[in-house]
């Protein structure tokens, strides 16, 4: 995945949250319709979030957890953190509009296996502004071809790192 050393504060450190309910299915969140208009075909996803200056990546993955599925995190174990980053680019037109306001050429994220200890109906998408409009479970395999393109090869390596919680 990351073939050449990358300069670390190019990239927004960030995480993702792989969040598997007790049949090995994985959290799909179905972005918010005006984010997801301009690649209406890539719109679902897993969680994923910023990690705020002076917080650990495990804190921001349960902090993300919760802003954007409505978990409280104690109904989730941790189950496995990858021990590198995984880092992707963003294109030139991404790139292009941040523009000056950013000096990040992508993001590097440490992914979470999360094991879900809840109910279907303790994931609430609408106790903090909604990242995601619907959710649903699906397989974790799925996931590189529902991801927009530039994410594609993290995803794969996501895929590849936490197969094992999948059935």
């Amino acid at each position: 995945m990351n073939e050449h050393p990358r300069d670390p504060t190019l990239y927004r450190a960030n995480v993702g949250l792989a969040l598997f309910n007790p049949a090995g299915k994985v959290f799909y969140g179905r972005r918010v319709e005006k984010r997801a208009s301009a690649a209406p075909h890539f719109i679902w996803q897993m969680p994923q979030g910023g990690v705020d200056k002076g917080e650990s990546p495990s804190a921001a993955a349960l902090r993300e957890l919760n802003e954007e599925v409505g978990v409280s995190p104690d109904l989730v174990e941790i189950v496995e953190e990858t021990e590198d980053w995984i880092y992707y680019d963003f294109p030139m037109e991404i790139r292009s509009h941040i523009g000056k306001r950013s000096k990040f050429r992508g993001q590097r994220q440490k992914w979470f296996a999360l094991r879900f200890l809840g109910k279907d109906s303790d994931i609430r998408l609408d106790l903090h502004t909604p990242e995601f409009d619907h959710w649903r479970w699906g397989d974790l395999a799925e996931a590189p071809r529902l991801i927009i393109p530039f994410k594609r090869a993290a995803y794969e390596e996501v895929v590849r790192r936490f197969s094992r919680y999948a059935r």
